[in-house]
């Protein structure tokens, strides 16, 4: 009877790895099928005999989850929640109030209410706090309270808010939605088209398409693509958008894993709607994979002019395999590499420091390549752009004001007490910046170095054994100094805080539309790239 129940328990689990290329299985079937009976029988054994009550949802949720951290962080278990929210940024499509949201403590907030869409015609703006839906209090609730939001098309939803501390109501029509991933394309000038690719879901390279189609009817005769911010999505979807500016049958990327069916080459299929018109793609730090095959690939072919600065530097695939009850995982089953043969993957999750963290290749170890022209380019460090505007500052201090939603909150205080007439001509000024500043003291923003954390724990020691006495002043001095450098580094990255600080406010005034069109007048590297388009022999001499 045990011998029967092992059976049904174990067989099920060995059928939901079969992912695994049929060789490796082979060779390590009877270590696979040995370390998966050894936890049955534990899992079993601690959900029977533990002094206290288990949950054996949580508990193998955890396992699940700790066994995938010591990968990568793109390998992940995906509950149905999961594979719903995944589904919805590939197809673009879903139904709810059309505003993006995250649930914070015992409250949602509306971070961006989508110009047009429900939410937006019900009056909720960027910052209000749903404290209830419907009769659910969000407080109390224990899922996941953004789907209370979702319904079906033309079913309405009531909402208690707060907004700058007032207790409001407001009933929201649901509607069918659909996420652009190009969410504007306009003129830039009489010549030059500006096409925003804002993610890589089913639509991207029709989108993109469409608008360069649009601006060709325009007039255009040079185009921008801006990738900046674009965290990726399909490889497929990266290649259709290359296809748009490169000839048929031209190599965009390879993939190369150890299961062969994996190993595969994907060239253009279709003949491209321009392939000498002059294009300069936009990137960023935030700029990562498929925003990297297609910026790597245009630069590899010499096809584009890449301005901005260091992109992320994913070069890894990955794969959703189907689990039971509606659940994936999602596997990283290849590296990519572009036409040159580069594989542009920046961090090391293979070979990790002291602490555990993946260390980024170093730039001594990179590979040098030639692009079609002969250029050098390199691996190991993400896609370097042709026109270098400079690594943006991003301490860890600025990440932390950024997590803890200091911008938004601020953005949010200062669109209710500032009225603007013309958004056009906004910006930001040293005396702001310095409000800025004694907001996040007033605002109680504490961020612990690892530095501190250090220091504190040797004055604990000290204290233990009683030498707190001779180096309490040091202790403090050191302390005071810390303070000091912490300030420092937000000075330092004052133009990336007021950037970020003036894009978050003009969205509140004229959506993120209207972003798009005070960045044309205001934005660094568009003018960069507008100016190296408009002098054909310097769009020319960057590509020899």
């Amino acid at each position: 009877m045990k011998s029967l129940l092992r059976k049904k328990i174990i067989l099920p689990i060995l059928a939901g790895i079969l992912f695994l290329s049929t060789t490796a299985f082979k060779n390590d079937f009877f270590e696979i099928a040995k370390q998966i009976e050894i936890f049955t029988t534990l899992f079993k054994e601690l959900n029977m005999n533990y002094v206290d009550d288990t949950n054996p949802g949580d508990l193998m949720d955890h396992a699940i989850k700790s066994m995938l951290a010591d990968l990568d962080p793109y390998t992940r278990f995906m509950n149905e929640q999961d594979v719903e929210a995944a589904r919805i940024n590939n197809t673009g499509d879903y139904t709810g109030i059309g505003a993006k949201v995250r649930a914070h403590k015992d409250k949602l907030v509306i971070v961006e209410p989508y110009k047009g869409y429900p939410a937006d015609e019900a009056g909720l703006k960027a910052g209000d706090e749903i404290i209830k839906v419907g009769d659910i209090t969000i407080e109390s609730y224990k899922d996941d309270a953004g789907n209370l939001l979702q319904g079906t098309p033309g079913s309405s939803v009531s909402v208690t808010f707060k907004r700058q501390g007032k207790q409001q109501t407001a009933t929201i029509n649901r509607a069918e939605l659909e996420i652009k991933a190009v969410p504007h394309f306009s003129m830039v000038n009489d010549k030059t088209g500006y096409i925003v690719l804002s993610q890589f879901n089913r639509k991207a390279s029709s989108e993109t398409n469409y608008a360069l189609r649009d601006l060709k009817a325009q007039g255009a005769e040079n185009i921008i693509l801006d990738l900046r911010g674009n965290p990726g999505g399909l490889l497929s979807e990266a290649v259709n958008v290359v296809n748009l500016f490169v000839p048929k049958g031209q190599l965009v990327v390879t993939t190369k894993s150890k299961v062969k069916k994996y190993n595969r080459t994907y060239y253009t299929k279709n003949n491209p709607i321009d392939k000498n018109i002059p294009v300069v793609v936009l990137i960023d730090g935030n700029s990562a994979s498929a925003s990297e095959i297609v910026s790597g690939s245009l630069q590899d072919l010499d096809r584009a002019v890449i301005v901005g600065s260091r992109s992320f530097g994913k070069g890894l695939v990955q794969r959703p395999k189907q689990l039971t009850y509606g659940t994936q995982v999602k596997i990283t089953i290849s590296r990519y590499y572009t036409p040159s043969g580069r594989c542009i993957q920046a961090l090391d999750y293979w070979n990790r420091n002291d602490k555990g963290e993946a260390v980024r290749v170093k730039q001594e170890n990179y590979n040098e390549y030639k692009t079609k022209n002969g250029r050098k380019v390199f691996d190991g460090g993400g896609v370097f752009p042709d026109e270098n505007l400079g690594a943006t500052k991003n301490a860890a201090i600025v990440k932390s004001i950024e997590q803890d939603n200091l911008i938004f909150n601020y953005a949010t205080k200062y669109f209710y007490n500032n009225k603007i007439e013309n958004i056009s001509n906004f910006t930001l000024s040293t005396a702001d910046f310095l409000d800025f500043k004694s907001y996040l003291k007033t605002n109680n923003y504490s961020f612990e170095t690892d530095t501190e954390k250090a220091l504190y724990k040797a004055f604990e020691a000290a204290q233990k054994e009683e030498l707190d006495d001779e180096i309490e002043n040091d202790f403090q001095n050191l302390v005071e100094n810390l303070n000091i450098s912490k300030n420092s580094i937000i000075d330092k990255n004052k133009d990336y805080l007021l950037k970020s600080l003036t894009d978050e406010i003009v969205k509140r005034y004229v959506y993120r539309e209207g972003l798009y069109d005070y960045y044309k007048i205001h934005d660094q590297p568009i003018k960069q790239a507008t100016e190296i388009l408009n002098n054909p022999n310097t769009y020319i001499n960057y590509l020899k």
